[in-house]
């Protein structure tokens, strides 16, 4: 595992020839800030809100990562001023699915500071989000010793179909995609890295019910305290070192978790899964998106009658996909 720790390191070294700086304000980032970095492509919809909400919870410096966008996503970012973001022209699949980049930039400039990496259609809530911000809650881990904290991500969707209802840039995606399973998730423990795999949810209902173990894994780590060590080896699922990926009890206890509230089921999600598709630059061949581009030509509709709608995070303690473990 060390070997293979120090060799993701090395990669993430190589590729950062590839990053060419476009807007950098990391001399501003102090000490005790707290961190984003994101790896995107054509997501300038997406961006006002998801910068907004993230300024709001208390991030303070976003780095982010453009793989060659062609709309106007690189020079909005260029212009805000608590946005550093590098581009990248050459393949996401050859820098590990972006890992390499995304490890490159947590090495460089998050080194003893909380970092959170996300994509820019996961939003992050935690016990108490609603009146507590980031910053309460990496104190807390802090003072506990904790390293790494464990996240769900919970898929949203709409009553309707994905397309129904456009999406609008600057708007708040839940206000359409406020629907999420309750239950109908599957979890095993990875021997070889100790983190926990879950899948399940609506996509695996929709475009996986033949094979639902080729779902996507919706366990995730995205929130650490960060060290120059440290690599993440498969998107944010797993890192290196190992107890890292132990965000969990054993003991019958309950570790304080939160949730990823995703927002890819919306209206834009079409286009993007043709647009992914013929680039061919993800995992398995894109087999993911291949069954996006397949079954939404159908206009299917995730909603059934055990879809509960979402309300606040104290909602997803009750149902056991997020936990305030001792955090009072």
């Amino acid at each position: 595992m060390r070997l293979r720790r120090k060799r993701r390191l090395m990669r993430c070294l190589r590729k950062r020839r590839e990053l060419l700086s476009i807007a950098d304000n990391t001399a501003n980032i102090q000490r005790q800030d707290i961190l984003l970095i994101s790896v995107i492509r054509n997501e300038k919809i997406r961006l006002p809100y998801f910068l907004e909400y993230y300024r709001r919870l208390g991030v303070n410096h976003f780095l982010f990562v453009d793989n060659d966008s062609d709309d106007d996503t690189l020079d909005y970012l260029a212009h805000q001023p608590d946005v550093s973001v590098w581009l990248a022209k050459t393949s996401y699949k050859r820098a590990g699915f972006g890992l390499d980049w995304s490890n490159y930039l947590l090495r460089k400039y998050a080194h003893g500071h909380w970092a959170l990496t996300v994509d820019p259609d996961e939003f992050f809530i935690y016990p108490f989000c609603d009146t507590r911000p980031i910053r309460a809650l990496t104190d807390w881990l802090n003072g506990c010793g904790v390293r790494s904290f464990g996240t769900m991500l919970i898929d949203m969707y709409p009553r309707g179909t994905v397309d129904a209802e456009p999406y609008d840039e600057g708007r708040d995606p839940f206000e359409i995609a406020s629907w999420f399973d309750a239950g109908n998730y599957m979890i095993t423990k990875n021997p070889e890295y100790r983190n926990l795999w879950i899948q399940g949810g609506p996509r695996a209902r929709v475009f996986f019910p033949e094979n639902p173990s080729r779902a996507p894994a919706l366990n995730k780590i995205s929130l650490v305290k960060w060290d120059r060590r440290y690599a993440y080896v498969s998107s944010t699922h797993s890192l290196l070192p190992r107890g890292l990926n132990q965000v969990y009890d054993e003991w019958g206890g309950e570790k304080t978790s939160g949730a990823l509230l995703h927002a890819k089921l919306i209206d834009i999600l079409g286009d993007k899964a043709q647009e992914e598709l013929a680039r061919g630059q993800h995992y398995g061949k894109s087999n993911e998106y291949r069954a996006y581009a397949e079954k939404l030509g159908h206009n299917p509709v995730f909603w059934c009658d055990q879809s509960e709608k979402y309300i606040n995070w104290r909602q997803l303690e009750i149902l056991g996909l997020m936990s305030k473990g001792n955090w009072a």
